[in-house]
């Protein structure tokens, strides 16, 4: 017994040294997180009268839930897109609006999590807002939902117009009632941008600038929207009125995957 008694003792010795020297061992450990190249800055440090309410860190979104890599709601892109963005509002506070984006960098990790809730048939608690005549399946071919996104590159931001003086949005409670996102602005998720036809994320053709079903005051908006951004550089995405990438992309051809936090820019 006594030689079993050491053998088991050895054997324990034996364990816990190999527990210690996995845990010492720089694999084991918990990687950083990764942090935004130089080049790349929080929109706030170039321009704080641009409203940000960054939607994907909440769960008023297309899937319904806050979404991956979006840690703090705050606006991330590359310094010449911040500092177009920042001579758009310098125009745009003479006539008395403002700038408000919804989204800005985009990590590949999040762009991941639209593909894996796309591929989900059975989830559509948020189609009565973002996507009621659109069949979910048909997601990716119909190209609202891709394996990638230029948001990603840094230079692409999602954004609307306010007329000032900006009135505040309240928030989205989970479990309200939906309402079509092409519904009129009065019957829709309240929100204190100007009407351009259709809320923000929504998957409908009426989402394309230049749809011509889109008329009168909103499509008025929608055109002040994009000539004022072409003005400084911009390029709109035909198929979605808020859709802008600044050119040329400072990294056109690199997706980033640090998260969307104020340490990932640090004091930039």
């Amino acid at each position: 017994m006594t030689g079993m008694r050491t053998a088991l003792r050895a054997l324990a010795v034996t364990a816990a040294a190999l527990l210690a020297a996995t845990a010492l061992s720089p694999t084991a450990q918990a990687r950083p997180e990764p942090r935004a190249p130089e080049g790349f800055v929080a929109l706030r440090s170039v321009d704080p009268t641009i409203i940000q309410e960054m939607r994907y860190t909440t769960a008023h979104t297309f899937m319904g839930e806050r979404v991956d890599g979006y840690r703090q709601p705050v606006c991330i892109l590359t310094r010449p897109a911040a500092r177009a963005l920042h001579l758009a509002q310098k125009r745009l506070l003479r006539q008395g609006y403002a700038l408000k984006v919804y989204d800005c960098y985009r990590p590949q990790r999040a762009v991941d999590h639209f593909v894996r809730w796309a591929k989900d048939l059975d989830d559509q608690s948020m189609k009565g807002e973002f996507y009621p005549l659109v069949d979910k399946s048909r997601l990716f071919e119909d190209g609202y939902i891709a394996e990638k996104s230029g948001h990603s590159r840094g230079s692409t931001v999602d954004l609307s117009l306010v007329k000032l003086p900006a009135l505040p949005s309240r928030p989205y409670r989970p479990g309200e009632r939906l309402t079509p996102c092409f519904a009129p602005k009065d019957e829709r998720f309240p929100d204190n941008s100007v009407d351009m036809g259709t809320g923000y994320d929504c998957f409908d053709t009426l989402s394309h600038t230049d749809d011509p079903r889109i008329q009168g005051a909103q499509r008025a908006n929608r055109q002040f929207l994009k000539g004022t951004l072409t003005e400084v550089g911009f390029v709109n995405l035909p198929e979605e009125w808020w859709h802008f990438t600044f050119k040329p992309e400072l990294f056109p051809d690199t997706y980033f995957d640090f998260p969307v936090d104020r340490r990932s820019v640090g004091r930039r």
